[in-house]
């Protein structure tokens, strides 16, 4: 009778067993069917696109190139950069949007996008249609006038502009740029009137502050060789902390304006949609390339910095940015209308 009994248990033990063996087969199947663990073990399965928006040969698309270099071996792919100019490098996100979300084509993409998006009625949302990976890089920004300017300090110039309500003639590379608007959050602070210039680019602004037609402006460090060369005075840097290459110039938080850091960062995104694995692997190679020599010393050549931020971190700052911006713009009347 025991014996029966025990073969009776040994019997049930089995069958329970080959039950048991047979959920786990179904149900590592299903997990083997699931789009993150299809990715996981598809990804990479050919080569990533970078669409970077902007002409081949400037300064971004230079680091860019060198940070794609650095990723390929980690990645086991080669990393191609599709350069697409145009529309004020805003063509990256209906790219991004159009794109299958796997992974293999990804942008570079400037914090203008998504100011863009708020200027402008588009048919596209940074913020829906954008997997945010990393944000990279950023660039200096900084306060100039002629070198035989009398304003030696920020001080001077918004004293006289107070005292002379719209005769102070400023600069930007642009209406709605990161310029003008670090210039207007300075001055509207101070109730300060005065006549803005806009400008296609840094080479024209720069030659209009140090030949004196204009009484000064903000640009990004593409100033650097008209400082190195005495043409125009740097008054300050809207960097959160001062640069070792001007040691001397404070920045404007220093001077009482701590919400005055403009940056202009950019970053690496993949369409929406695009698994959490893949933007995890993404995310681990592009950081190990974006911290190798060879990346670091390009982006100080070209006057920028390393400022990273993972992927979290990325997209809270990102719509921190949109939210500030957002209430700036309005104040400047560039804020697009409601549709109707």
């Amino acid at each position: 009778m025991a014996r029966q009994n025990t073969t009776a248990c040994y019997c049930s033990i089995a069958q329970h067993s080959s039950v048991t063996r047979r959920h786990w087969l179904k149900w590592s199947l299903a997990l083997a069917a699931t789009p993150m663990a299809n990715a996981r073990l598809s990804f990479p399965g050919k080569p990533v696109q970078v669409i970077v928006p902007w002409p081949a040969g400037g300064q971004t698309d230079l680091t860019m190139r060198i940070l794609a270099e650095e990723a390929a071996p980690l990645l086991g792919q080669p990393v191609v950069i599709v350069n697409k100019p145009g529309a004020a490098g805003t063509l990256v996100v209906p790219l991004l949007k159009a794109a299958e979300p796997d992974g293999h084509t990804i942008g570079q993409v400037p914090i203008t996008v998504y100011r863009h998006a708020l200027m402008h009625h588009v048919a596209w949302d940074p913020v829906k249609d954008l997997a945010p990976i990393a944000q990279v890089s950023s660039v200096h920004f900084g306060l100039l006038v002629p070198s035989n300017s009398p304003f030696r300090s920020v001080a001077d110039l918004i004293g006289w502009a107070v005292q002379h309500p719209g005769e102070l003639i400023l600069g930007s590379t642009g209406i709605g740029t990161t310029s003008h608007l670090a210039m207007e959050e300075i001055l509207t602070q101070h109730n300060v009137k005065y006549v803005h210039v806009p400008y296609k680019g840094t080479a024209d602004q720069m030659l209009a502050i140090a030949t004196g037609q204009i009484m000064g402006g903000v640009n990004s460090s593409g100033f650097a060789p008209w400082v190195e060369k005495g043409q125009v005075r740097l008054l300050a840097i809207f960097s959160a902390a001062r640069n070792p290459r001007w040691p001397d110039a404070p920045t404007m938080r220093e001077l009482g304006y701590p919400q005055a850091v403009y940056t202009s960062p950019w970053g690496l995104a993949a369409p929406a949609g695009t698994p959490p694995s893949v933007i995890q692997i993404l995310h681990g190679v592009f950081y190990k390339a974006m911290f190798s020599t060879r990346h670091i010393e390009a982006l100080a050549r070209f006057d920028q910095s390393l400022d990273y931020l993972n992927t979290h971190d990325y997209r809270m700052a990102v719509l921190a940015t949109i939210e500030r911006e957002k209430k700036l713009l309005a104040r400047m009347n560039l804020l697009a209308a409601p549709a109707s």
